[in-house]
């Protein structure tokens, strides 16, 4: 299914609405979504649209995220409406939400090393040194990521049997992390090139943007909880304790905070 966003009036709105339905379209208004206005071209066009560009994405082979949705806004706001649902232990599952992935990392032999920052303003950092998140480019050459932080974990998001985190809780994916922050910012670093993408609430609200090479690989994801979740008592000593179950890691933990 495709995603439209749309940002409509006139008597025409109600029937193109059905239509696209008909056809499979998931459509969504972007008042509800103000971060995403600026994908909405408005010169010459009657009813503003913009859909999702299928292109190879619809063949690419889905491992851990369907290529062909880029934003999943029913998703993200489906667990922002239950952060304890989500997120039960707070800071500390999101934590252990990035580490999870940087394990899957290390377990296929890549990386395995990587360093968790707390900072003052109640934001975490998490980066590796694994091989990157998955990056390719569609037929007209635009850099597309694998949508991990907008779109569910098709692995075991609406599994029963979803694996068990440290913390006791059930893992759900990168998304669940990226929904309940109020920022992130996700530093990407690939052999064949490196970008930076900010995030709000799950929203990409930047492209992928081009960053200078440092002749590593690895993510940085560097994420600020929803107030809701902050826990001052949160520290590297927890963090290190749980992180610990995995025996594939080095996790290394600094606190910068006062």
């Amino acid at each position: 299914m495709l995603l439209v966003v749309t940002e409509m009036s006139g008597a025409g709105k109600s029937t193109l609405l059905k239509r696209l339905a008909s056809r499979g379209y998931k459509t969504v208004e972007t008042h509800a979504y103000p971060s995403l206005r600026r994908f909405v071209p408005r010169a010459g066009l009657t009813w503003p649209l913009v859909a999702s560009r299928r292109g190879d994405s619809a063949v690419w082979h889905n491992t851990t995220h369907d290529w062909a949705v880029r934003v999943d806004l029913a998703h993200l706001t489906a667990i922002r409406q239950d952060p304890a649902g989500f997120a039960p232990t707070g800071a500390i599952h999101l934590s252990l939400e990035v580490l999870a992935y940087v394990a899957d990392e290390a377990a296929c032999g890549h990386g395995g090393g990587c360093r968790v920052s707390l900072f003052p303003d109640g934001s975490i950092s998490i980066a590796d040194d694994g091989r990157g998140t998955d990056t390719r480019r569609d037929p007209s050459g635009l850099v597309v990521k694998k949508p991990v932080l907008s779109s569910k974990d098709i692995r075991f998001f609406d599994s029963p049997r979803a694996q068990l985190l440290p913390d006791g809780h059930s893992r759900r994916g990168m998304s669940v992390v990226a929904a309940l922050s109020e920022w992130i910012v996700h530093v990407n670093r690939r052999d064949e090139g490196s970008w930076s993408q900010r995030y709000e609430h799950g929203v990409p609200v930047t492209d992928l943007v081009p960053i200078s090479d440092d002749e590593s690989t690895g993510t940085t994801v560097h994420f600020r909880p929803d107030p809701r979740l902050l826990d001052p008592q949160v520290g590297p000593d927890e963090i290190s304790r749980l992180a610990s179950a995995w025996t594939n890691l080095d996790v290394e933990t600094r606190d910068l905070r006062p």
